[in-house]
Parts: C-alpha cells; structure tokens; sequence
C-alpha cells in the first residue's frame, strides 16, 4: 500500500469505521482544531469546547490502538488553520503518495475536498462515512416524480426496509404507523423527571486555548461543570440512561415545555449522533431492546416518537440537504429581510417563553425540537426576520447544529424560506399554542388571553399580521384555508390593531 493520509473530520469519530478495523503502517490519519472551523460562523462556546474535546479523545483512543495519528491543536506551530493549507503541508513533509476522506456531511467541505482532490496530483479516494442509513441521494430517489415530499411515507418505507418495528412485511406494531397524537401532552409537575446525565468535566485549559487565540463564541460555559458526552463511552452513559431513566415518558412529553425543567425526558443524544460517536442504529437497536424487554412498563407510543425522529425526521432532512443544495441556502420564498433582535443574543426579553428558550440556548448550547420551532423560530418567522440571520444563529448557538441537518430544519421547517419543500404549511401561531405546551405564559409579563392593548401577547398581535401580510403566497395552501377564512371575516378595527401593533414589535423587538 502507498503511504497514505486519511483525513478525519470534526464531525466524523466513528470509532467502528472499517477503516479502523485493521492497523497499517503506511497509513496515517490527520485531525486538526482549526480557525477555518471556528470562525466561519459564531459558535457557542460549548459548542467549541465539545468538538474540540472530542477530537482530542478520538485521536488518542486511535493512537492506543496503534494508529499513527497527526493531530494539530489550535495553537500548534505547525496548523496553518486553513484545511487545504494543513494537508498540503502534510503531504509534502510526510512523503505521501495518496489520500483519502471520508464523504462530509456540508456541502462547503465537500467542494472544498473535492477542489484539492483536482487540484493535487496524488492517488485520491473518498470513501463514505458508514454512519446514516441512507445515502446521499436515497431520499432524492425515494420522492423522483412524486410532487410532494412527505416524510410520512419515506418514514414507513424505511421502517419496512429495516425491520424496524414491524410484525411482518406490511404491518406495524401497534397497529398505526405513528403514534403523534399520543407526543403532545403538557408536563404540569408529574411525573417527576430525573436529573439529566452530567459528567462535571474541568473544561478550563480549552476555555483558556480559545480565549488565547481570540476565537469570538456566544452563549456561556460552567468551566468546572461541562455536562456533554465527548467520547464514546460517554455517549453509551448517556444512551443507556435515557433508556433506564427517560423513555419511559419521552413520548408523552416530547412536546412539552417548563419553566423548571430544560430537558424533561429528552435523551440529549443529538451531539453524540452527529459527531458520528454514536450511530443512528446502534441508538435505535439498544432503545428498542431495552423496550422489548420492559414493554409492561412502556407504551409504544415512547418508543415511536423517539425512533420517528431518528429514523424518519433525520434521515429525510439530511436527504433534502443533498438534494437541494446549494441552492437551498439562499432560499427566501416569503422575501424577508428584517434583523434578528438583539435579544437573541442575550435573553433579555419580557416575553417569558422567549427568555426562557433563548437563556436555556444561551446557557446550555441545547434546547428541544419545539422550543426551536414554536418559540424562537416562531417568533423569527412572525417577524418576518431574513432567513439568513436565522439560519446563522440557529447554526452557532447549538452543540448540535451542523449544516446539514441545521439548514433543513431552520431555513425549511422552520421559516418556511423554501417555500414548501420541508413543510407543506409555515410552522406559525398565536400565545395560545405555547400556553397549551407550557406553563411559560403563567408569569409571563402578557397575557395570553389578550388579544389587544399593550398587555397582549405579541404572539397573538403578529400571528395575524403575518397572515395578513402573507395572504396572497397562502391563499392556494389548503392547509391554511380555515384561518385565511378567519382572516377575511375578523372585525376590520380588530385587524388593524393587530397590524399596527406588529408593526411596533417588529421595528422595535428589543422593548418587548
């Protein structure tokens, strides 16, 4: 064999890639912390913290099992910070004769790879990263002239093609393919919620690193309390303590939001699984044999919900990416230009919901599926912010936001820029959706009830205005049709009122 450097990404520590299953002298592998990544984005800074602390276990985990591993830290002499700049000089000092990569999951690394791939002259090969269930393009050819793209039906279809909770070809236990409405109900105190996995980790000397090398970060870091998983075995804690502690009612609460708990019954695997510490199957497999195993205790509709959201919801996102892009980034379907507030950035807010989702964001690099898409993406979507200042926060402030699956969700899902790719309807509503899900309007400074005056909730104020502004790009949309009806026969003084005060909100968010 030619001597050979594999590059290994951030994102890419698969310890069981068949790479690693055998030991070769001619083979040296490369990882690097570098500004390239750092700084392409504002990233929270526990963000930073755990990829940095991840690639460093991974690379020493691969070093004891007799790899030969280069690893630059970010104040290596030698990091030229750059990707390309760092594996040219690699080659050059180290006599290599070929390289290989693992495919990445963004697009800009991907063109980035296969650029230096023309541009050297070396023996190239990109292999794949052994992780998802699908590749690439799967989804693409799951949908080829279909004129939606439901997730529903490529969820059943990957449920019949892997077995997964089937009684044979055709049905699914349980009887139902999705046990949605059974996920939506309000946490009111019971039952109690154990106390999430924290491993209490000292994070002061990568802290100390990135201040040194004037890394800008958001958000904010307890350096002697650092709670992610950042190896492998971590991440096994944390998958077997959802399993033990938090399936249970995961389902029930999925959708559920609270004052006094930031994660209910969430499993908080999500970083595990994208930095490839963990695989998507490996995940589902364990859940489901522990489920099996205690189906007197738990109802499927938990275990459902969870394997939905992995096998179904993430597998269709990453599929869209790929499909999409990369003109998907630069979507704007409803053309919104205003800025994002400047409380995202700080949670100061007198919207109670807002200020707990962002400050748990701010505080935790992490907040669920529905605090993302009916609180802070709701309210970005009301005001009508530009979904590239949304996608741009969205992909900082998470431990968990990678391209990939970060554009989809926000830039689709979420503020509906794609126009009806993702979502066939924009993901919108009034205070009274967040009331119904959560106890944040209970001490709130508005009142949900209101509809009008200063102590309305500005949800209900611009819930309207944006349908009002919007009505000609929904009045085709039979998912909209009941409240475009609502719209045309609202008092006309009941709906100017909604409009001016919207008006107010949006030129000046900060004073709500």
């Amino acid at each position: 064999m030619k001597k050979t450097l594999r590059l290994i990404l951030g994102d890419q520590l698969n310890a069981k890639h068949s790479w690693f299953s055998e030991k070769n002298e001619n083979v040296v592998y490369f990882m690097a912390e570098m500004k390239q990544e750092t700084n392409y984005v504002k990233h929270h800074i526990q963000k930073v913290v755990a990829f940095f602390l991840s690639m460093r276990n991974f690379s020493e985990s691969l070093q004891k099992d007799g790899h030969q591993v280069i690893y630059y830290n970010l104040d290596d002499e030698k990091n030229q910070q750059d990707l390309v700049a760092n594996l040219k000089q690699i080659i050059k000092e180290e006599n290599i004769e070929a390289f290989e990569y693992q495919l990445p999951d963004e697009f800009r690394l991907d063109k980035q790879l296969r650029d230096f791939c023309e541009e050297i002259e070396l023996e190239t090969k990109s292999v794949d990263t052994e992780h998802f269930y699908t590749q690439r393009k799967d989804v693409a050819k799951f949908f080829e002239g279909k004129k939606e793209m439901t997730m529903e039906y490529f969820y059943r279809d990957m449920r019949k093609k892997h077995e997964i909770m089937m009684l044979d070809a055709k049905k699914p236990e349980g009887g139902q393919w999705n046990f949605d409405k059974s996920n939506r109900k309000k946490w009111t105190g019971k039952p109690e919620i154990p106390p999430h996995k924290n491993f209490k980790k000292n994070v002061s000397e990568i802290i100390e690193l990135l201040q040194k090398e004037n890394i800008e970060t958001i958000g904010r870091i307890e350096a002697n309390n650092f709670s992610w998983p950042t190896s492998r075995e971590e991440c096994l804690e944390v998958l077997d303590y959802f399993c033990k502690k938090l399936l249970v009612h995961f389902g029930d609460y999925e959708d559920a939001m609270h004052t006094d708990e930031k994660f209910l019954f969430h499993s908080r695997l999500s970083f595990a699984m994208n930095t490839k510490m963990l695989s998507p199957k490996e995940i589902i497999d364990t859940t489901l044999d522990y489920y099996y195993e205690h189906k007197d205790e738990i109802d499927i509709s938990q275990v459902e919900g969870f394997v939905r959201q992995i096998l179904g919801w993430r597998e269709f996102m990453r599929g869209i990416y790929w499909k999409e892009m990369p003109e998907y980034k630069q979507l704007n379907a409803l053309g919104n230009t205003n800025k994002l507030p400047d409380f995202y950035w700080t949670g100061k807010t007198k919207m109670n919901c807002m200020s707990h989702a962002i400050n748990q964001s701010l505080d935790e690099a992490h907040a669920h599926h529905i605090q993302r898409l009916m609180v802070t993406g709701n309210f970005a979507l009301l005001t009508m912010v530009d979904p590239d200042q949304v996608d741009e926060w969205y992909l900082g402030v998470y431990i968990d936001a990678i391209e990939w699956v970060e554009l989809t969700n926000t830039r689709g899902m979420s503020q509906f820029a794609d126009g009806g790719i993702v979502a066939t309807k924009p993901y919108v509503s009034s205070g009274s959706y967040i009331n119904k899900m959560s106890n944040y309007c209970k001490s709130c400074h508005y009142s949900v009830s209101k509809k009008e005056g200063e102590k309305a909730c500005p949800f209900n104020n611009l819930y309207w205005n944006f349908l009002y502004k919007n009505q000609e790009k929904f009045k085709n949309n039979q998912r909209m049709g009941m409240m475009m009806n609502l719209l045309k026969k609202m008092n006309k003084d009941t709906l100017n009122n909604h409009i001016q005060r919207s008006e107010e909100i949006i030129k000046n968010p900060d004073a709500f």
